[in-house]
Order: C-alpha cells, then sequence, then structure tokens
C-alpha cells in the first residue's frame, strides 16, 4: 500500500496590527505555516512599546500577547538607522514625526533632516522575540544601504521608498515583494525564526 506523508499547518500569532509586515511574514513563512495577527485575535487595544531599544520593545509586545492571550506568539521591532542623524530614528523609527503620525510624515521628516548631507549610509534593523512554550528566543537581521533624495516606488511601506540596500539601484518600495523579502532586515530575521521553528 502507498504511504503518504500528512502536513499539518502549524499556527503561530505574529503580535502585530500591520497588515502589510503580516503578508511580508506569511510570505517567507510559506504554506506550512499558518500565521494569525492581532487582528485575528480580535485584539484592538494598543500594545505598550515603552522601551529604548529594539529588543525590548519586541519583547514588550510578545509578552504582552502571551500574558493575555495565551498563545504562542512573536513580536518584532524594526528601526532605520542612518549614520549621519547620529542612528536616528531608531527605535523611534515608526513615530518618528509624532505619535500618530503617518508614513509619509516620518518620510518627510528624514528627507528635510538629510538636506544638504552626503553621506547618506543607514541599515534597517529588525528584532524579533519569539515566546514558544513559555521560553523566550531572539533573531536579528540587518540590511545596509542608503537614503535617496527623494521617494521612489509605490510599493512596500514605512521608509521603504527611499532606502536603497547595497548592490541594488532601486529602492525597496521599487523592488518586487520576493525581491525584498530574500534581501531584507524582516526577511533575514523571519529566516531565522523559521528555521528555530522548523528545527
Amino acid at each position: 500500500m502507498p504511504s503518504f506523508l500528512v502536513y499539518r499547518r502549524m499556527d503561530i500569532v505574529f503580535a502585530t496590527h500591520n497588515q502589510h509586515k503580516t503578508e511580508e511574514a506569511r510570505a517567507i513563512a510559506g504554506p506550512n505555516w499558518h500565521i494569525r495577527n492581532l487582528h485575528d485575535l480580535a485584539c484592538s487595544e494598543e500594545i505598550p512599546e515603552t522601551a529604548d531599544t529594539l529588543i525590548g520593545n519586541a519583547l514588550q509586545k510578545a509578552r504582552y500577547v502571551a500574558d493575555h492571550y495565551h498563545v504562542d506568539c512573536f513580536a518584532d521591532d524594526t528601526g532605520l538607522e542612518i549614520e549621519a542623524l547620529d542612528g536616528r530614528p531608531g527605535v523611534y523609527s515608526a513615530r518618528y514625526a509624532g505619535e500618530h503620525c503617518s508614513f509619509s510624515d516620518n518620510v518627510r521628516k528624514v528627507l528635510e533632516e538629510m538636506k544638504g548631507v552626503e553621506n547618506r549610509k543607514a541599515c534597517f534593523k529588525t528584532v524579533i522575540a519569539l515566546i514558544l512554550d513559555g521560553e523566550t528566543h531572539t533573531f536579528e537581521g540587518r540590511v545596509d544601504g542608503h537614503i535617496s533624495t527623494e521617494p521612489h516606488g509605490e510599493g512596500g511601506f514605512g521608509y521603504d521608498p527611499v532606502f536603497i540596500p547595497d548592490g541594488y539601484t532601486e529602492s525597496f518600495a521599487e523592488l518586487p515583494p520576493e525581491v525584498k523579502n530574500s534581501i531584507s532586515h524582516r526577511g533575514a530575521a523571519m529566516r531565522k525564526l523559521m528555521d528555530f521553528l522548523k528545527a
């Protein structure tokens, strides 16, 4: 008799309301993983992000969801670090232009601060904190590049229109999603996470 392997879709929660991040994570994880986000948990509250480091914020979010919803979960925090701005916006990347700012507000502020600056080196960093069976694990990803003088492209989100990764002439917002995911900071951290979970 022929034998068959049955693959069960593994379920885990991504502690985010951001649909763009969720879609990127699902694309990287592949079809064997069912990644839910906070909307799927009917969680509408804003989870605190009061740490002064990326890893601190990621841990804070993951622990909040694990404690309140009793699920295995992971959370991330990402920062854009610009050399000429002494590492800003860094941990404040999501709210650099103010507490309730938009992506375009943040991009506009960065470009204003970078006017006339020759050194445009920058990097994106992502830290993922995983809580699995009560234990905590962290994973990091980084990509280097530079800040363009104006936005380019309609894809992506956040600072993608002004970030050009090393080795490319297009911004993250211009690159096809599969190319961006293969080289991005979040892609690198997600692959480390998935390798750990699969092992």
